[in-house]
């Protein structure tokens, strides 16, 4: 059997490859490797994976169907399992770039679910959503079964386009799948356009960081460690289809909402060093608070969260002084 996995360079695609290899899984990364952000540090995630003698790579770029079809073809009776997790990453960037979001969050999207429905052996696709899908939801904690029918950005209505897609492609071609919706996911080898990344270099470099909305912000800081494990937990368990619709969704998050403010007193204790701070109105798309409902995931994969920012912080700057050499 072999897992493929998209989005393998990237911060969340290489912790769950690392995970999957490490249980003794055959492993197909995919990857583009664009320019978003730092190349070089794809590349030495990529390295690390490479490493393995069960990991195979192929670049591509996955709203590309023909690049797809070639990097899966040496795999394709063989794939048994997909963790989608490609994509364009960032709120604030789908102001700028709107395309890229429709190509890779979209077409993309489809393409992974054409590949589904053709490959002989598939028993399950597991895809990344995001908490954006939430938007203008005033109720916290955020349910899956809260209507998400008001993103406030781009990005957030190509990843729930992505879920409605998904549940389509279940209803029409019994394509099972669960999609995930991911809680501002921090950690080592995180990505360096996420707030805790920028905040960490600037504070280092002396200069100031600013925070939106005057700095009344709250997230749900949800540490890697804990998040792969969740998608390994459902990947395992494809949806029964029993009649209905083989398609669930679920979200991934710590369920506890912090302060942008003590997350920034975390990073400042962590790196010993004081923050410059600017304050600035609301970022057009940005969401004052997230808050994941996650009884759903408890209650069906046993899932527990359990690293706070307290402990969370300081592991990742450990690993950010060193991969830098700082």
């Amino acid at each position: 059997m072999t897992i493929l996995v998209t989005g393998a360079a990237g911060f969340i695609g290489f912790h769950v490859c690392e995970a999957l290899l490490a249980r003794g899984e055959r492993v197909l990364g995919v990857d583009n490797l664009n320019a978003y952000y730092d190349v070089g540090l794809k590349e030495a995630r990529l390295a690390l994976l490479e490493a393995h003698g069960g990991f195979g790579f192929a670049r591509a770029d996955i709203a590309d169907r023909e690049a797809m079809a070639a990097a899966i073809a040496p795999e394709r009776q063989s794939i048994a399992r997909i963790v989608h997790l490609a994509a364009q990453a960032g709120v604030r960037h789908s102001l700028v770039d709107p395309y890229a979001y429709v190509q890779a969050n979209v077409m993309g999207q489809v393409v992974i679910l054409e590949l589904c429905r053709a490959l002989p052996a598939l028993e399950h696709l597991v895809y990344a959503s995001s908490s954006s899908v939430y938007g203008g939801v005033a109720e916290a904690p955020f349910s899956t079964e809260a209507r998400v029918d008001s993103p406030v950005s781009l990005y957030a209505a190509t990843k729930r386009a992505g879920e409605l897609i998904g549940h389509v492609y279940g209803h029409l071609h019994a394509v099972p799948a669960t999609g995930l919706r991911f809680f501002t996911v921090y950690g080592p080898w995180g990505r360096p356009d996420m707030a805790y990344f920028t905040f960490a270099r600037a504070i280092l470099e002396g200069r100031p960081i600013t925070l939106f909305n005057h700095g009344r912000m709250k997230r749900d800081f949800t540490y890697i460690d804990d998040v792969v494990p969740a998608v390994l937990s459902v990947l395992d368990a494809p949806p029964a289809g029993g009649g209905g619709v083989p398609h669930r969704l679920y979200n991934v998050g710590n369920n506890r909402p912090e302060a942008l403010t003590d997350f920034v007193a975390a990073l400042e204790r962590a790196l010993g060093r004081k923050a410059a701070i600017e304050h600035a109105p609301m970022h057009p798309g940005d969401v004052e608070e997230t808050w994941a409902d996650i009884a759903a995931l408890q209650r069906d994969h046993g899932y527990a969260p359990k690293t706070t920012i307290a402990e969370g912080i300081p592991r990742f700057v450990a690993w950010y002084r060193q991969h830098y050499g700082l």
